[in-house]
């Protein structure tokens, strides 16, 4: 049995599901033909005939799956350092955003760029977030907030795929916020929404999910329903940012809707993760935000463990809320800010992440049969992936076998 590479003399960490804890095995071998892993497991029992074009001798090191960043805004237009600044002197995110900043800020700058423009500036922040492992990123819309500006935003992100060696997925969040010219009728925006622009890009081919922002800020639940709607009629999954700031019952509606994920889940109760553990929902958390805005109320890890909600990592990365383009740190103030374990951590932007963008059938493990994507690390144990801070001891990323 031929296949184009092998990687040997590497520590895995599998996280299949099958394996306990990490999945590791110590003494591993990883075979890829085509882009896909035709083998990963132990050593000794790799198949005799196994022959390859091309080995690698991983001398120890330890090879996870790529990582996968399954929530970011990566793509937008310039900065609110501005609005940083007024958090430090004591303003609240709710009252900037009550006053035209907040996400509008953004949407105007985004809206006065062109498509090269934001695809130049979106490229720094995508390159920082490969060097560390990546190779599965999820990009939304929402700062155009029209068809014509979702739709640029949305082809920028696309076009991240053709300048750099990564798997990207877009999500529709044209829910995010009311724009200035629907100001003070919220019900015709989301006709808008739900009428106009979740058709045509669903036509154009340029969204894989439908986001929104069910809270005080941003949209009701019975609005944000009207948009799922929409959603299942042009055959499109759904996953929603609940819970952030108060409990608005957006974590119980997305699993009605058998969601793919409910996001930040500050104020989530127990009917919430009840709801969403028996629709299969993945809660992804997004600590960045969490320590940007110096929230304290902390999402509901012992409901969430209690009933095996699957808990995935995300950067959120956005020019207001949280402006990280680091899974590592992510990683880092899971762990420290909301306790979770290193095990949870790794497989929260790994497996579980594949999941909350229901692509577990492909990314996410190493597997056979899965893609050939994986991060080469310098370390002694998967533990220093979540302990250090600053520090990148990626040694090679892999995507699709090369």
């Amino acid at each position: 049995m031929r296949c184009d590479r092998i990687w040997r003399n590497a520590r895995l960490a599998t996280l299949a599901p099958g394996r306990p804890g990490l999945g590791t095995i110590d003494d591993g071998l990883l075979a890829c033909r085509d882009g896909l892993l035709i083998y990963a497991g132990p050593a000794a029992e790799v198949p005799a005939s196994l022959e390859a074009l091309q080995v690698e001798d991983c001398e120890g090191r330890w090879i996870t799956p790529g990582l996968i960043d399954c929530h970011t805004h990566l793509v937008y237009a310039g900065s609110r350092a501005n609005e940083f600044e007024q958090r430090l002197n004591g303003v609240s995110y709710e009252a900037i955003a009550r006053s035209g900043g907040g996400i509008l800020a953004t949407v105007n700058a985004t809206r006065a760029a062109s498509e090269a423009q934001l695809l130049a500036e979106s490229l720094p922040r995508l390159d920082v977030l490969l060097a560390e492992g990546l190779t599965t990123i999820e990009v939304k819309s929402g700062y155009g907030l029209s068809l014509e500006h979702e739709r640029r935003q949305l082809r920028a992100a696309r076009a991240l795929a053709t300048e750099r060696s990564v798997t990207v997925t877009t999500t529709c969040l044209s829910a995010h916020a009311t724009p200035a010219a629907f100001s003070g009728r919220p019900d015709d925006y989301i006709a808008e929404v739900c009428n106009v622009i979740i058709p045509a890009l669903a036509r154009d081919g340029l969204i894989d999910a439908v986001d929104a922002f069910c809270e005080t800020i941003g949209f009701t639940a019975q609005q944000t329903r009207r948009v799922f709607e929409a959603a299942k009629a042009n055959n499109l999954r759904v996953k929603l940012h609940a819970e952030q700031i108060s409990n608005s019952g957006g974590a119980s509606l997305a699993a009605e809707f058998n969601a793919l994920s409910a996001d930040h889940l500050e104020y989530a109760d127990e009917e919430d993760v009840r709801a969403m553990a028996a629709a299969g929902t993945v809660a992804v958390l997004l600590p960045g935000a969490f320590y940007f805005l110096r929230e304290t109320q902390l999402p509901p890890l012992d409901l969430l463990r209690a009933h095996q909600v699957p808990m995935a990592l995300a950067t959120d990365c956005n020019p207001g809320t949280s402006p990280l383009t680091s899974l590592l740190l992510t990683m880092n103030m899971a762990a420290t800010l909301f306790r979770m374990t290193v095990d949870e951590c790794i497989a929260g932007v790994t497996r579980a992440a594949a999941r909350a963008l229901g692509m577990a059938d492909r990314v996410g493990t190493l597997e056979a049969g899965k893609r050939c994507d994986l991060a080469i690390w310098n370390i002694d144990r998967p533990a220093e992936l979540v302990y250090r801070m600053g520090s990148n001891p990626l040694q090679a990323r892999i995507w699709g076998g090369s």
